[in-house]
């Protein structure tokens, strides 16, 4: 697995091995970041919530990109020593957070984030609740973009009044889900 674009392109990146954790595929990667990177708000200098991280690969696709910092939540230990060790590896461990954290019961949020991508396992249901209680903690700017991967057929719908799916993009057996907050706020 490398990186897409940005100042880390082509670096390699370790992910767990086993089945508990099924990476991003790069052409879904690249797809995600070309319309983040054609649309509002921009990501140069902001901060990511990496929720679901697994390898990290999202957030650190995010940094190479211009992202100013990335929280990667994740709750298995070994692929947060994966995630450590991709952080040291492109010397970015000032730009990082890594916490073994449930998405679907975080803390308050230490500072909003700006663009949160999560990336749950298939099928389980997760990202409601993650969604749902990331917002209650204060993890979303109210001008935030929150993309949820799904699986192609999997139904989704937002949880939280006023954040509306925006956009909905599929790649293969991956479905990206854009959603926004129709009224947003300024921050």
């Amino acid at each position: 697995m490398r990186i897409v674009a940005g100042r880390h392109k082509g670096r390699v990146l370790q992910a767990p091995q086993g089945l508990h954790t099924r990476p991003t595929a790069d052409r879904v990667r690249e797809s995600l970041f070309n319309i983040i990177a054609h649309g509002s708000p921009r990501l140069e200098g902001q901060r990511v919530l990496d929720a679901f991280a697994g390898s990290g690969a999202l957030g650190f696709e995010a940094l190479s990109r211009g992202a100013g910092h990335v929280t990667f939540m994740e709750t298995d230990g070994s692929a947060m020593a994966i995630i450590y060790a991709n952080a040291k590896k492109l010397g970015v461990l000032d730009q990082v957070a890594v916490q073994r954290l449930d998405a679907t019961k975080p803390p308050k949020a230490p500072t909003p984030c700006r663009f949160v991508l999560m990336d749950p396992p298939y099928k389980s249901g997760l990202a409601k609740a993650a969604l749902a209680a990331l917002q209650a903690q204060g993890w979303l700017t109210p001008d935030a973009l929150v993309v949820v991967e799904v699986a192609a057929g999997e139904p989704f719908t937002s949880p939280i009044p006023g954040l509306a799916i925006a956009d909905e993009r599929t790649y293969g057996a991956a479905r990206l889900v854009f959603l926004r907050f129709s009224n947003p706020l300024p921050s």
